[in-house]
């Protein structure tokens, strides 16, 4: 595994930031780290990159162990943090001539770095020209010149437009293919286009951790039906297969069903058996972003 985190514990005073939490990730595998703020995604992050110790727990990050040697862990670490730190004013290239100097790599690999970031038409400009979301670019660019195994980046899609997203999008995916990649956005969009998994960590602890394909292929159903005059909730509960159903205002309700299979057919039929006309029905599907509500509120 390039990341191996076990029971990790971060306390501030007396706040435990990071309570007991353990995950692994493979190379080729791209991660979708989310959580509400204050949840322990930082604190995380920095434990992994060395920068902070944990109180209890073991980390490993490309079989190495980050706590008794975190410079050697560091070497195999890329990082762009929220905040991302630059010089303004140096040049991009004499900036990332430092980064190469400080990981003792040829100054050669440079400009293949500043084109994969897209970098190329200001790459001759000093960093403080830069738009946000250039300067976003500097960081990744330096995150990756060294060819890391692991790649963290938090917020990495802050102030670009729609077609440097795509751009950036393209290029976390191609990063994915031979590296482990850990991904912090608050953009569920992000995630859905990007991640293989998804781990949601709240209160300092993961409350869920799984591959998205297994996230959207849950059985459950969320219906909004209205009727034509207000019916009591337990004559709700007769239908097959019914979870959780809330009265949204008087004849409205929103019905949850734990199935494959479509139970809209089934409300109409229901209505009929029982002479009820159905006014409204709209399905809602569970996204992500529903379920992050969900786990974290």
């Amino acid at each position: 595994m390039s990341i191996q985190l076990s029971a990790i514990t971060k306390t501030y005073g007396t706040q435990k930031a990071v309570n007991n939490i353990s995950f692994s990730a493979k190379r080729g595998e791209i991660v979708g780290f989310l959580g509400p703020n204050a949840a322990g995604k930082s604190t995380t992050m920095k434990v992994l990159t060395g920068f902070l110790q944990p109180d209890e727990g073991t980390v490993f990050v490309d079989d190495i162990d980050v706590i008794k040697n975190p410079i050697e862990a560091q070497k195999k670490v890329g990082y762009l943090p929220e905040h991302n730190p630059l010089y303004l004013d140096m040049y991009v290239k004499e900036y990332l001539q430092f980064h190469a100097n400080i990981h003792n790599i040829s100054k050669d690999l440079i400009p293949d770095c500043i084109t994969k970031v897209g970098l190329d038409k200001e790459s001759h400009k000093k960093i403080g020209q830069l738009s946000k979301g250039y300067r976003q670019r500097v960081g990744l660019a330096a995150a990756i010149l060294h060819n890391p195994a692991v790649l963290i980046l938090d917020e990495p899609t802050t102030g670009l437009d729609p077609n440097q997203l795509i751009e950036i999008r393209a290029l976390i995916k191609e990063l994915g293919k031979d590296k482990t990649v850990l991904l912090s956005t608050h953009i569920m969009q992000e995630v859905e286009a990007v991640c293989d998994r998804v781990i949601i960590i709240n209160n300092g602890e993961i409350v869920v951790d799984k591959k998205l394909t297994e996230l959207k292929d849950s059985n459950t159903q969320t219906i909004k039906v209205g009727f034509d005059y207000k019916i009591e909730e337990q004559f709700l509960q007769r239908l097959a297969n019914i979870t959780t159903i809330k009265n949204n205002y008087d004849n409205s309700w929103t019905l949850t069903f734990e199935t494959e299979e479509d139970m809209r057919p089934k409300l109409f039929d229901f209505a009929q058996e029982y002479g009820l006309k159905i006014l409204e029905l709209n399905s809602e599907n569970k996204n992500l972003e529903t379920l992050f509500r969900e786990l974290t509120k």
